[in-house]
């Protein structure tokens, strides 16, 4: 079962510094119908001036990944970690039992562009970590690259949940095929160009639920860059 829903769909938020779009209810945007999806909690879009970006705020008890598109993000934390995130690179940060951290435009100049995504972990408590690999353009064309998984196989990035993310880079006839296990749900999100999903035509930040597929396929990508995610078959994440 395939269910699309068209990037201007998406929750919107405007605030000057920054503007962002909710693929699931956050903040100030709540549809009932938009909770989550499995233990896939958020993923805003977000694009932030030059200079400015979120100050220090808290979190807890949230697996939290950056990935970021345009431009350079500036993360620092209350774990001592400081640290440059730009295209390519995959930061993630396991909040445990708390963390506090800020993430800003590291540039004067230039916009940045970027993804935020949360998953819910599957244990509460414990202690906050950090993580961050680049992963080089080559690694991505033209098939699913795993980035984060629940074992950090293949050298991705080792999440608290029984969750895989891909990262892929579409263009012209490449062409990518993911088999799932049974009893499994999966997410794909296009960051940006388009592509198609089983034959179904998407545009960037357009996303797909697929409920118990046995595999899905990537064709005819225009400068795509896709994100999918294999989740465990429920419907809605357990909130801490």
């Amino acid at each position: 079962m395939m269910q699309v829903r068209k990037a201007s769909e998406r929750g919107v938020a405007e605030h000057g510094w920054l503007s962002s779009r909710h693929t699931f209810s956050f903040a100030d945007y709540r549809d009932p119908s938009q909770i989550g999806f499995s233990d896939l909690r958020v993923i805003n879009e977000d694009r932030v001036t030059p200079g400015q970006g979120f100050g220090t705020h808290p979190h807890r008890d949230m697996e939290i990944f950056s990935y970021v598109l345009e431009g350079t993000l500036a993360h620092s934390d209350s774990m001592g970690t400081g640290s440059q995130i730009k295209p390519g690179d995959v930061q993630l940060m396991s909040a445990g039992t708390g963390v506090t951290h800020s993430e800003f435009n590291g540039s004067k100049e230039a916009p940045v562009h970027f993804l935020q995504i949360w998953i819910v972990p599957d244990h509460t408590g414990g202690a906050p970590a950090y993580q961050q690999k680049h992963f080089d353009e080559a690694d991505k064309r033209g098939r699913l690259r795993l980035i984060i998984s629940p074992d950090g196989s293949d050298g991705s990035l080792r999440i608290q949940q029984d969750s895989y993310v891909y990262a892929g880079l579409f263009d012209g006839d490449e062409s990518a095929t993911l088999a799932l296990d049974k009893n499994r749900h999966a997410y794909v999100h296009v960051a940006r160009g388009s592509i198609e999903l089983d034959g179904v035509k998407l545009e960037a930040g357009d996303g797909v639920r697929l409920r118990n597929p046995q595999s899905l396929q990537l064709t005819g990508g225009k400068d795509a860059e896709v994100l999918v995610f294999d989740l465990r078959s429920q419907e809605l994440p357990q909130m801490p």
